[in-house]
This record gives structure tokens, C-alpha cells and sequence, in this order.
């Protein structure tokens, strides 16, 4: 059975390396003004201003093959110290298996806003399993989180998925976060951990991510909250 998922996920990845083009930091920025383009079926304004981080995945691959996953690559950006301006982004890939008797697959945006610095704290670890070591929701759609629910104003991170253009709150539960350090070395061209990029603050942003971090500036140019008040 091992192998099997093992076969998978390498099916899943050079698929997802398939698609070439735009780099992954163009390819996000694109997802973020497309679901931005529609405020009514967006990220509500009042929680992406609470936000201390947003992450986004173009084009993850969903597979069965008698044996389900999901790969995808990410960027990760985290305003400057928690509160402050849009910093530099950092790599990182999702992915999580489930077993089940399927045929097929189809690519999803998967998109996902971090509500406080321990969510923050924890994504920089290596690896971090979503609705074990971090809690999650699928989020509210619309203009404001008005009617969100106890359960999504409470989770470190709120997670959404656009499929075939349809945007919605999506549990990412079970996924695994993990740190690409290889992308993030040929991003900055040195060894460097996503903790002196998101939480130190030490890292500058490369010219790659200036389209990204103006993106989330004129969607939600303040807000957050300090990492230092954990």
C-alpha cells in the first residue's frame, strides 16, 4: 500500500511540474485577483484584515488512482512581524493522501488565511498536519464574515478552494504543509528558513514577489496582529 501512494504522489508531482509558463509567485498572484475580483463571492475584507498570513496553491493536483492524494506547490506570505507591511514569501508544499476507489483528477486553487501568530508559528516548522497539530475551517464567502460560524472564528487557519471557478470554503483537514527549502533556495539564492522569512523578518522580498505583495497590499494594506504578542 505504501508503494501504491508512493507511485501516486509521484504522479501527482510531475503533473503539477507540468504545467509551465509562469512561475509559481505569478501563478498566485493571478488566483488572489481573480478571487478578489468578485468581493460578494471572496475572502470576506474584515477577516483577510485580522490575517497574519495568506497562502495559496495554484493548481493543486487532485488524484485516484485506487489510491487518492493530493500534491500541490505553494507561497506563503506573512505581514512584516505579524502587523506590519507584506513580507517576503516562502515555498511550501501541500499534500495528503486518502484511500478510495476513484478514477480521475482535476486541478483546484486552493487558497488559505492564517488568523494568528500560532498559526503562523507553527506553519514554520518543517512539517505540520492540518486539523492535528494546526486547527482548521473552510471559510466564509462574501463581503464581510458576518455570518460565520463559532467553529471558523475560532481555527488558526481559514482554507478555500476554487474549482472550475466555483470559490468556497474548503477543509483542508489531514493535508500536510511541509517547508520547500529547495524552492526557497533558488528564490533567494541561499540556504534560508521560512522562519527568518515570515517570522524573523529578516529576509528581504526578492523582485519576483513585488506583483504578489502589491496584490495583498491593495486587498488588505493593514491589519494583522503582532507575532510578539504571543
Amino acid at each position: 500500500m505504501r508503494k501504491c501512494l508512493a507511485v501516486a504522489f509521484v504522479t501527482l508531482a510531475l503533473a503539477a511540474g507540468a504545467f509551465a509558463g509562469e512561475t509559481q509567485l505569478e501563478k498566485a498572484t493571478n488566483v488572489l485577483n481573480e478571487v478578489m475580483a468578485t468581493p460578494d463571492k471572496g475572502i470576506p475584507k474584515d477577516l483577510l484584515e485580522r490575517a497574519v498570513c495568506v497562502g495559496i496553491v495554484p493548481s493543486e493536483i487532485k488524484g485516484a488512482f485506487v489510491v487518492g492524494g493530493t500534491y500541490g506547490r505553494g507561497v506563503l506570505v506573512c505581514r512584516r512581524h505579524g502587523n506590519g507591511l507584506w513580507g517576503a514569501p516562502s515555498m511550501f508544499t501541500l499534500g495528503g493522501g486518502s484511500f478510495g476507489f476513484q478514477i480521475g483528477a482535476k486541478a483546484t486553487d486552493v487558497v488559505f488565511i492564517v488568523m494568528n501568530a500560532a498559526g503562523a508559528r507553527k506553519l514554520v516548522q518543517d512539517s505540520v498536519k492540518i486539523g492535528a497539530e494546526i486547527s482548521a475551517a473552510g471559510g466564509p464567502v462574501g463581503r464581510s464574515a458576518e455570518g460565520a460560524t463559532d467553529a471558523q472564528l475560532h481555527a488558526e487557519i481559514l482554507s478555500y478552494s476554487r474549482t472550475r471557478g466555483l470559490f468556497a470554503g474548503a477543509s483542508l483537514e489531514g493535508a500536510v504543509v511541509k517547508q520547500d527549502k529547495d524552492d526557497n533556495k533558488n528564490l533567494y539564492g541561499r540556504q534560508v528558513s521560512a522562519r527568518q522569512i515570515l517570522i524573523d523578518g529578516d529576509v528581504a522580498a526578492p523582485p519576483a514577489a513585488e506583483r504578489l505583495d502589491r496584490a495583498l497590499a491593495n486587498y488588505s494594506p493593514r491589519g494583522g496582529r503582532s507575532f510578539a504578542s504571543l
